[in-house]
């Protein structure tokens, strides 16, 4: 089963991803562990893209797709995957569905996590983190308005969207995921 849990930066795909993972007992797989192990175990995509992020550039799509892709091959995730952070644009959404066919498997669901931006500000500022400044925070949704929300269009001609209220408790997010996916 594959899971992508989608939503803007702060709704807590992260958070609920971890649950899920333990709930169904499938494996979470983030981007950004992913990103950290290959360069870590300094795979040949890994400094691949160790090169682009020393310089302070994007990694570009081809590159974050075959992390993802390299991640998969684990055998953790011999029984499907929730994917957090992945994919983020158009170009990431067209390899996920090349990397699963070659796998024999499909998207089961895609779950977008729905929270008002005032909200999603709030929270990412009380992380208190030195890069979650209003200006960086508004900078973010910004950008994932221009390049990932339109993934939200891709999947529901899929049929497999299906859209939660992320705002509540983590449980009540929770129960509500697992609605949706069941």
């Amino acid at each position: 089963m594959i899971i992508i849990l989608f939503g803007a930066p702060g709704v807590g795909k992260g958070t609920q991803a971890a649950i899920l993972a333990n709930k169904l007992s499938i494996a979470h797989l983030s981007t950004g562990d992913a990103f950290r192990a290959a360069i870590k175990n300094q795979t040949e995509v890994g400094k691949l893209a160790k090169g682009y992020v020393d310089a302070g550039d994007l990694v570009p799509d081809e590159v974050v797709a075959r992390i993802v892709d390299e991640a998969m091959n684990d055998a953790s995730f011999a029984n499907g995957a929730i994917l957090d952070g992945f994919p983020r644009t158009q170009a990431q959404a067209d390899a996920l569905a090349g990397m699963l066919s070659a796998r024999g498997l499909s998207v089961h669901r895609v779950v977008n996590i729905d929270v008002d931006d005032a909200t999603i500000i709030e929270r990412l500022l009380a992380r208190g983190r030195a890069d979650d400044t209003r200006e960086i925070i508004e900078n973010r949704l910004s950008v994932y308005r221009q390049e990932t929300a339109p993934l939200l269009d891709y999947y529901t001609a899929q049929d497999n969207l299906v859209t939660i209220d992320g705002v509540g408790e983590v449980e009540q997010v929770n129960q509500r995921i697992l609605s949706a996916i069941s």
